[in-house]
């Protein structure tokens, strides 16, 4: 088994199955009680690294009610993401202590982190920590920071990939809103009318940028990035079909210039009143709500990802995470401010207060949870996230390079070439690239 399968294992699966057993029992808040913060380690500063993501800027403004129940006062600075990446990993490389707490991206820099040991280890926290709950949390984000038994992280921020669509187009040619792919692919032919301005559907087609939202599709067709025994899986049939899918309906009835599309060009032609389908990450919505951005607001739609062959898989991923520096000398301290800022209170107040999206399925099982995003968005977000797959792109160190060689078939689809003979080739390199990225780290044991 390949380092990049290693985190679907024993400790993904036993969350799965504790998720669902907390969806059926709906705990808002342990035994219905306030959030118990400690004040055992008064006295002590903690330093935080963070974003400047909306996240961190609402978290700061609740900080003070932690520093005045815990006794820990919290040393927060703020960096640019490209910023932050270089910081971080200047620092853990040389084995610093001066960070306590740090945001990451775990799907570019996790398995960079945890690799190298620069992450502790949460899981004996997490696991003695009744009150904090680990059985509350979605299984598929929780994956994208579990890498084995190792829990190296704690979602911050979620997304999954969700279904816009325009309701009076809908509802005008009497099409009900698609609930499985192929119905999609008829009401994309059937409303697209590009003599009066209006395609069937917008999507990513640049080659890396694109290479997230195939996923859904990828998964939904019952394809993979990487099989079992950790070999390169783009060149299976299901990968195939779906790279097939997705090409065939952007060349067939996507805008101009959609090779050049990453979001916010392929949002921006939704929002104009100029696609009737759009599927991308759902915290993109208030691109599409917003008066002054938006022509569509009153008549945009949101539905779960449409099933496909092997069903409902959408990506449902932790774009954001806490982690906690592994020479950390406050890590009991770290902890008390990380089990507080992901909190059943903390993570409903982010979502119903902020917008900013959790993982914890007793939140969204909630009025608090869904209290900060339109009903019909806030039920996509349920549906994605209960079979939802932990990442959107191949789980590898140099995630930039693999995303570039396995979004080529995307290309190739779009402009209408020999889809099977790309992917063929693209599974070759892909291969290539495993297997030396896995002799690299080899070779650093």
């Amino acid at each position: 088994m390949s380092k990049s399968q290693r985190f679907t294992k024993p400790l993904f699966t036993l969350l799965l199955l504790a998720s669902l057993l907390v969806s059926l029992t709906s705990v808002f808040a342990q035994d219905g009680e306030p959030f118990e913060i400690s004040d055992e380690y008064a006295g002590t500063q903690i330093r935080v690294i963070a974003a400047n993501h909306p996240w961190n800027e609402a978290l700061q403004r609740i900080i003070p009610e932690f520093e005045e129940a815990s006794g820990i006062t919290i040393r927060l600075e703020s960096y640019f993401e490209d910023q932050l990446s270089q910081r971080l990993q200047i620092g853990l490389t040389g084995g610093t202590a001066e960070a306590d707490v740090f945001m990451f991206r775990p799907l570019q820099e996790g398995l960079l982190f945890e690799q190298n040991g620069w992450v502790a280890d949460l899981s004996e926290f997490a696991a003695n920590d009744a009150q904090w709950n680990l059985a509350d949390w979605q299984p598929g984000p929780m994956g994208t920071v579990t890498s084995g038994e190792v829990l190296f992280g704690i979602p911050i921020v979620t997304e999954r990939q969700a279904l816009y669509y325009r309701k009076d187009l809908l509802e005008e040619a009497g099409i009900e809103v698609p609930q499985t792919l192929e119905e999609l692919a008829a009401a994309v032919e059937a409303l697209h009318d590009p003599d009066n301005g209006l395609y069937g559907i917008v999507l990513r087609g640049q080659r890396s940028a694109a290479v997230t939202q195939f996923s859904s599709f990828l998964y939904s067709f019952g394809g993979e990035w990487i099989d079992e025994e950790g070999n390169s899986a783009v060149g299976s049939p299901e990968a195939i079909e779906a790279y097939q899918f997705y090409g065939d309906l952007l060349r067939n009835y996507g805008p101009p210039g959609t090779l050049n599309m990453s979001w916010p060009q392929a949002i921006a032609v939704f929002a104009q009143g100029q696609a009737a389908f759009y599927l991308d990450a759902d915290i993109l919505y208030t691109n599409v709500t917003n008066p002054e951005a938006s022509l569509v607001v009153d008549s945009v739609g949101f539905a779960p990802f449409p099933e496909g062959p092997a069903g409902r898989r959408p990506y449902s991923v932790t774009s954001w995470a806490l982690g906690m520096n592994s020479e950390s000398e406050n890590k009991e301290a770290a902890w008390e401010f990380m089990r507080w800022a992901t909190s059943p209170d903390i993570v409903a107040r982010m979502q119903s207060e902020f917008g900013q999206s959790g993982a914890r399925a007793s939140v969204w099982a909630s009025p608090e949870g869904l209290g900060g995003f339109p009903e019909d968005l806030a039920n996509a977000i349920v549906v994605n996230g209960e079979t939802g797959v932990g990442f959107d792109r191949p789980r590898v160190i140099r995630v930039g390079e693999a995303r570039d060689i396995v979004g080529q078939p995307i290309v190739t689809a779009i402009e209408g070439g020999d889809v099977a003979s790309a992917a063929e080739e693209a599974d070759g390199s892909f291969q290539e690239f495993l297997e030396e990225e896995a002799a690299e780290f080899a070779a650093s044991e």
